[in-house]
């Protein structure tokens, strides 16, 4: 059963839909899911005009109503259930990371997957650390390349807070893998933290063998500092 909340987003993004800009955004995502065509900044000014007129919704439906815009094949509209989960990251705990998983592995990508690792799950790890080796841990084991690469990037945003022992032990799990998508949030990660401390990163790239694509983004900032 479709929820109204979800169903009049639905509708009012639809009635937006720009047919020009579907497919080369359907290209650009290789193909992988149907674009409405509407791009970010519009895509964000219609969300917010859209929560000035209904605003948002209550926070018990919110997983039903995140679920049914998971569910439609328009892209645009699971970037607005990430938005919407968003706005409520202070409220989330450790009982809606099950819901959390299930979004990361449901038509995973790398937009979808980033956004719920850095804004989502890393937030949700800072008032909940004790989930943090349960779940890092699970997902590494899982061998789920999207598991895998949240467990890599929650701490993107954590700058001084990063548990750099634990950042450098998924990264050592992961460096034999072939993924590209590991290969780059290793580097990705590592470029972030190089930002705060470069020169534990530098030692950890010096000491590690990454792969290239891994090395090659884990120095791109303190190359430029130099």
């Amino acid at each position: 059963m479709t929820h109204p909340y979800a169903h009049r987003l639905a509708q009012w993004l639809r009635a937006h839909r720009h047919e020009a800009n579907a497919g080369p955004m359907k290209q650009y995502m290789r193909n992988q899911f149907e674009f409405l065509g509407i791009k970010t900044p519009e895509r964000r000014a219609l969300l917010k005009e859209f929560l000035a007129q209904h605003g948002l919704p209550p926070r018990t439906e919110l997983a039903d109503i995140v679920s049914k815009l998971w569910e439609w094949p328009e892209r645009e509209l699971q970037y607005c259930a990430l938005a919407l989960l968003e706005k409520e990251k202070r409220s989330l705990s450790k009982m809606d990371l099950e819901f959390i998983e299930k979004l990361i592995t449901n038509k995973p990508w790398w937009d979808t997957v980033d956004m719920l690792a850095a804004n989502i799950v890393g937030p949700l790890f800072k008032n909940e650390p004790e989930c943090i080796p349960v779940y890092t841990e699970r997902w590494m084991r899982s061998n789920h390349m999207w598991l895998q690469r949240t467990a890599i990037l929650f701490q993107l945003r954590y700058k001084e807070e990063t548990d750099e022992a634990l950042l450098y032990q998924l990264i050592r799990q992961c460096q034999q893998s072939s993924e590209f998508f590991i290969q780059k949030a290793s580097g990705w990660a590592l470029r972030e933290y190089s930002k705060t401390h470069p020169a534990s990163v530098q030692r950890f790239v010096e000491s590690e063998t990454l792969a290239p694509l891994s090395k090659r983004e884990a120095l791109k900032v303190i190359q430029r500092r130099r």
